[in-house]
């Protein structure tokens, strides 16, 4: 296979999937902070440009009177944030090769596989719809017609009568919409990068991955959800860090649960 012009092969079996120990997703975090460090400079200018775009999203946003949409496309960065560390993958890629990482790399890395990576990306972008589709009509079920600005956002969505049955039920249905696209893609962009597969195996090696090792990927989920949410939390600036780490951490636990 090479870098950049492999081709799916439609009639390849599923790969072997290994069971592991319930504790490796902490090994697999220790291994993303030193591809993080030996790629310092390309991890977090990557970083750097998913926090730029978020907040350009939110100023957007404020922009067209759509603020009490923030909550639920943070929630939704769940869902996409697998394809937005597409190039952290690929720099990790480059470091276990011995290759030079760079940011032009990073940012190009779809270009692998670049077909079935578009039809996985598409699944996930529809997922994303989806759950956006849903947390309207959440938010019109809870609180009608109300249009929050930046003033009193907080207020509306954490204070108000209705803020706990809608965080409640938001959160049920946004974690179990999550967690079902963390079932299909915990391994599946990665293995599209790094071999001749198509999208369909992917998403099965993924699905079994997940069912096979069930207790360290739930615990994997948690790690994921942790330190997004601290990410987030932190006006977005903390995705600077967080995502490069979690984006470098998933490639090495494709690595450990995919066999050859």
């Amino acid at each position: 296979m090479t870098d950049i012009h492999a081709q799916a092969d439609l009639t390849a079996p599923l790969p072997r999937v290994r069971r592991i120990a319930p504790d490796r997703p902490w090994a697999w975090l220790q291994a993303g902070m030193r591809d993080l460090t030996a790629a310092w400079r390309v991890s977090l200018a990557y970083g750097a440009a998913v926090v730029a775009f978020s907040w350009a999203l939110v100023l957007a946003m404020s922009g067209a009177g759509l603020l009490f949409l923030l909550l639920p496309l943070c929630a939704g960065f769940m869902i996409v944030g697998p394809l937005a560390a597409v190039g952290l993958y690929e720099t990790s890629r480059r470091l276990e090769r011995g290759q030079e990482p760079s940011l032009t790399a990073a940012v190009t890395a779809l270009r692998a596989n670049a077909l079935q990576l578009s039809l996985f990306s598409a699944g996930l972008l529809m997922l994303w719809l989806l759950w956006i589709r849903v947390a309207i009509l959440l938010y019109a079920l809870f609180f009608g017609q109300m249009n929050p600005n930046l003033d009193n956002l907080a207020r509306v969505l954490f204070t108000s009568d209705a803020s706990l049955p809608f965080l409640l039920t938001g959160t049920l249905a946004g974690g179990v919409l999550a967690f079902a696209t963390f079932a299909i893609s915990a391994v599946a962009i990665p293995m599209l990068l790094d071999r001749p597969t198509n999208a369909a195996t992917a998403v099965a090696t993924s699905i079994m991955a997940v069912r096979t090792n069930l207790k360290p990927m739930v615990l994997w989920a948690f790690i994921i959800a942790f330190c997004t949410g601290l990410g987030l939390a932190t006006l977005f600036f903390g995705l600077a860090v967080a995502l490069p780490l979690i984006g470098h951490a998933s490639w090495h636990a494709y690595k450990e649960l995919v066999g050859d």
